[in-house]
């Protein structure tokens, strides 16, 4: 294992330098750097074009101008990087902090949300296969595929903040949209849950009152602009995801950890009200994060002690629940902090561009009127990026899941008589996951590059920014500090997939 891992490192190694060496020539030989002062009429028009080819080095062949960058690329390795200039003499070291800041913000969070999604869907379709809810994942995967990245961004910016910042001056729904609404969540769930006909048209039913209901009491009360969760349905969400803890695990005959998992949510609510005055307006990042410590610490001694036999599953589920409660506390602040970010922004929630409404450095709101400052640019752009990804990761998860379950190992725990729940978790998606560790990476590589375009649209201050405008102005070394964070994270990606991929099966190490 250690001979491959070396060798995986030292092939990685090699692609980044003759990547470098390739980007680096492309980017010098597509154009003029002086034209623009070519075309200009000032005076000193030869000083300054004398001045700029001074400072890039263009009288100097082109090996010469790529190892004076591979020398201040190679001090990395002692934590001294010199990443060069621009052309206007800017460090592009700074400017890789800045850019780099947003632009895997952006990738990280759309990535993590189409791994799950997109894997949730694929295992779903995979169990329901050839039915109404796997016809119509299949559908919308291909839709999404085919979707090109600059007219899924500029729609998104016409619906999504142009028409929402319009609709949140008088938010109303009419009934016919909360039919719609009612009647699109009733025909998922009925789809998910499957059954025979009768079993669907009871669950979907049951769920269109359900959520008409909601949408009918939150607009009553004006909820759109004084939202909140409220400890009922704060309750309710802790109930369900214990429910489903149960269900993928031990299922809900158990009694001990199913009273292991009330007792959670019964110190969960006792923590809702200890926690509240500071949670009112906590003090940064570092609050959440112990609160969040002290919330796994609590759930697993709870599993430990009430688990008996079953400790470890206890324990999971414990922490499982309260982590879900915790969540959905979490929210309900952050709910709470619209109204006043409402009365900060204006009529204008949402802008068309940049990566933050106000400018960090001068908001001075509250934590969780900070987090939509910081949050709410991101919600358009990531739609866009996760929109791309969800159908690769449904559609390979979904075969990989029916190749799994026609295995013979799959059929032999079927006839000891295992349930679906048993099979489908612990035994096939366990082994058809093993190949998405691969798709990850080049998923990645892949996002990087659709978020240069999705930058361009929604006027985001990132890699992609600066990448275009190296190319536009000839400047290799800001093109190049793109290489190295899209290259080498693409590269890094696809070695730990392989790496991953060899402990998981020991015949690719050969």
């Amino acid at each position: 294992m250690l001979q491959f891992i070396l060798r995986r490192i030292a092939i990685s190694a090699l692609i980044m330098f003759l990547g470098s060496v390739l980007m680096y020539v492309l980017t010098i030989n597509s154009g003029d750097p002086l034209a623009d002062l070519r075309e200009s009429r000032a005076e000193n028009r030869q000083q300054l074009m004398d001045a700029r080819t001074e400072n890039m080095g263009l009288n100097d062949p082109w090996w010469e101008r790529y190892l004076g960058w591979f020398s201040g690329v190679s001090r990395c390795f002692v934590l001294q990087c010199d990443l060069g200039m621009t052309r206007d003499g800017a460090s592009v070291n700074n400017l890789l902090l800045s850019a780099a800041g947003a632009s895997l913000r952006l990738v990280t969070i759309a990535t993590f949300l189409a791994i799950f999604i997109g894997v949730t869907l694929g295992v779903l379709s995979a169990i329901r296969q050839y039915s109404g809810f796997d016809y119509a994942v299949t559908f919308a995967a291909f839709l999404f595929f085919s979707l090109p990245i600059f007219w899924a961004a500029v729609l998104l910016k016409e619906v999504g903040a142009i028409r929402f910042n319009n609709w949140m001056a008088d938010p109303d729904v009419s009934t016919a949209a909360m039919g719609v609404v009612a009647f699109l969540f009733a025909l998922a769930v009925a789809s998910v849950l499957g059954g025979d006909l009768r079993r669907q048209l009871v669950t979907g039913a049951v769920t269109f009152v359900v959520v008409f209901g909601l949408v009918f009491a939150f607009d009553q009360v004006n909820w759109w602009v004084q939202p909140a969760l409220g400890l009922p349905l704060i309750l309710v969400g802790a109930l369900a995801a214990l429910a489903f803890m149960l269900v993928m695990t031990v299922g809900l005959a158990n009694r001990k950890i199913l009273y292991a998992g009330l007792v959670t949510i019964g110190l969960g609510l006792v923590g809702y009200f200890v926690t509240g005055p500071i949670l009112e307006d906590p003090s940064g990042w570092l609050t959440i994060l112990l609160l969040a410590l002290v919330t796994v610490a609590v759930a697993l001694a709870v599993g430990w002690v009430m688990g008996g036999y079953e400790r470890r599953t206890a324990m999971i589920v414990s922490v499982g629940t309260a982590l879900a409660m915790g969540f959905l506390i979490f929210m309900d602040h952050l709910l709470r902090g619209w109204a006043g970010f409402l009365e900060m922004s204006g009529d204008r929630q949402i802008s068309t561009i940049g990566e933050n409404r106000f400018i960090p450095e001068r908001f001075d709101g509250t934590f969780w009127e900070g987090i939509y400052n910081w949050g709410v640019q991101l919600v358009l752009p990531t739609i866009v990026l996760t929109l791309i990804s969800i159908a690769s990761y449904s559609r390979y998860t979904r075969g990989s899941m029916l190749e799994t379950i026609n295995q013979d190992y799959i059929r032999t725990a079927r006839s000891k008589g295992l349930s679906d729940r048993v099979v489908f978790t612990k035994h096939a998606l366990r082994n058809a996951l093993i190949p998405i560790t691969t798709i990850v990476a080049f998923d990645f590589a892949s996002l990087l590059g659709g978020a240069v375009v999705t930058e361009s649209v929604f006027g985001w201050r990132g890699l992609g920014a600066m990448f275009r405008q190296g190319l536009q102005f000839v400047d290799p070394n800001p093109v190049m500090a793109y290489y190295l964070v899209a290259g080498g994270a693409a590269v890094l990606m696809n070695m730990f997939a392989d790496i991953a991929y060899a402990s998981l099966d020991p015949r690719i190490r050969r």
